[in-house]
């Protein structure tokens, strides 16, 4: 029965959490909010993380403006390298650019060849 219990305390004891896991300061937050409904804001913390991000109603010639916002973010890789994105999000949508983002790959010539001849041929008609 001693054996049982001292089994049951050292796997109580395993199990537990193995560490404290320490709170990521944050280094730098600022923001502001503007009636007219323009915003920026800004963060730094400890560990790498980092964005920033400004925006503003803009009139597009519709009905209602639109929101533009130009912003950036970096993080650290699991190799410790500065992964970096800079994006535009406006009435066209979300356009990030950043070196992580996937190219697709090179039209082969013949492709390319066959696109340029289409474009300049002349419809048919039946």
């Amino acid at each position: 029965m001693k054996a049982f219990i001292i089994l049951s305390l050292v796997a109580v004891a395993l199990a537990a959490p193995q560490g404290k896991d320490e709170p990521i300061p944050i280094l730098r937050q600022d923001s502001d909010i503007s009636p007219d409904g323009s915003f920026r804001y800004a963060f730094e913390t400890g560990n790498g993380i980092a964005a920033e991000a400004n925006g503003a109603l803009r009139n597009i010639g519709a009905e209602e403006p639109a929101l533009q916002i130009q912003g950036n973010f970096q993080y650290p890789s699991e190799d410790g390298s500065p992964i970096q994105l800079t994006y535009v999000a406006d009435e066209n949508g979300y356009q990030p650019q950043g070196s992580i983002l996937p190219t697709p790959p090179p039209i082969p010539v013949e492709i390319q060849r066959a696109l340029e001849i289409l474009a300049t041929a002349k419809p048919q008609t039946q």
